[in-house]
């Protein structure tokens, strides 16, 4: 059987719909359908059932599905040494990234690529704490940029940035008027919160239970645009983010934001890599694009104004 066939079943395992797949790929569903029953017809049995949102894997899918991508990676991989061996890196690599990570981090990574080594292509997807560490132990990225809430000690993770969080609120707010604020001032605070089982609601939770209150979540949203625009055009209404999901907004004047302090709920911005499986050199040279870039910023994942 062709790699390329079991991509594609991963494209649909992924996307949950071959029309979905079909639009990725700029061809027609019934083409993705002749594949997939050829696919299938190949493997013995149905790989995915179909729901009233899509499809879904079969027990059958389920059981090839780590075996295929950890077949495909080893490929690549195959690939990617032999091309390394002619001097050139090349390849495609994957990463998963947090939102306020992306530009213009990434942005500055892939014009370094365009001038230096314009045949390494970047497949790049966002996403969110535990998201991102299951994409990185089922090989579906090659390395993430996320948030740890301790310094990391494995060898796997290289650190990037430590920053601090910030109560933001609308301007001209008097609690956000200074540079710091105490976390015991969030009694009674109405919030824009991530919504639970988010660790980093679990973090700031059990911060608040330490000062002998609990946080009152006037919004629970997840999306970081979401929560910025709440409190831009709303009165009295808090978010607790990071310095760089906030950056723009606070230099416009949009925002407005003290750190937090006592404590100072620090997060720590990481480069994780895979824990099994080597990188390719492609994937070497990114990972060391991000660093040196960050460390050229001084630490920060934007460009000192």
């Amino acid at each position: 059987m062709n790699p390329n066939d079991f991509r594609l079943f991963l494209d649909v395992v992924e996307l949950g719909s071959f029309t979905k797949v079909a639009a990725h790929r700029r061809t027609v569903q019934s083409h993705i359908s002749r594949q997939i029953g050829e696919l299938e017809a190949a493997c013995g049995g149905a790989l995915f059932k179909r729901t009233g949102r899509g499809v879904v894997l079969t027990d059958l899918g389920q059981h090839i599905e780590a075996r295929v991508r950890g077949w495909l990676r080893d490929t690549d991989q195959l690939l990617a040494e032999i091309r390394a061996d002619a001097g050139v890196p090349m390849g495609e690599v994957r990463l998963g990234i947090l939102p306020s990570a992306a530009h213009p981090l990434m942005t500055q990574v892939y014009l370094r690529l365009q001038a230096d080594y314009p045949k390494i292509r970047l497949n790049i997807r966002e996403g969110q704490g535990a998201e991102l560490d299951a994409l990185l132990d089922t090989g579906s990225v090659d390395m993430a940029v996320l948030f740890r809430y301790s310094k990391p000690s494995s060898p796997d993770e290289k650190l990037l940035s430590t920053v601090g969080t910030y109560l933001v609120s609308r301007p001209g707010d008097a609690l956000t008027k200074g540079d710091t604020v105490d976390f015991a001032r969030l009694e009674g605070l109405r919030l824009v919160l991530p919504r639970r089982p988010a660790h980093w609601r679990a973090v700031l939770d059990e911060s608040a239970r330490g000062k002998g209150f609990a946080l009152l979540a006037d919004v629970e949203a997840d999306s970081l645009r979401l929560q910025r625009e709440l409190v831009a055009q709303t009165s009295h209404l808090y978010a607790l983010l990071g310095p760089f999901s906030i950056a723009d907004d606070v230099r416009t004047g949009r925002l407005q934001a003290a750190r937090l302090v006592n404590p100072e709920c620090r997060r720590h911005v990481t480069l994780a890599l895979p824990k099994q499986g080597q990188l390719t050199a492609a994937s070497k040279l990114v990972s060391r694009l991000i660093q040196d870039t960050v460390e050229g910023w001084g630490g920060q994942l934007h460009e000192p104004a």
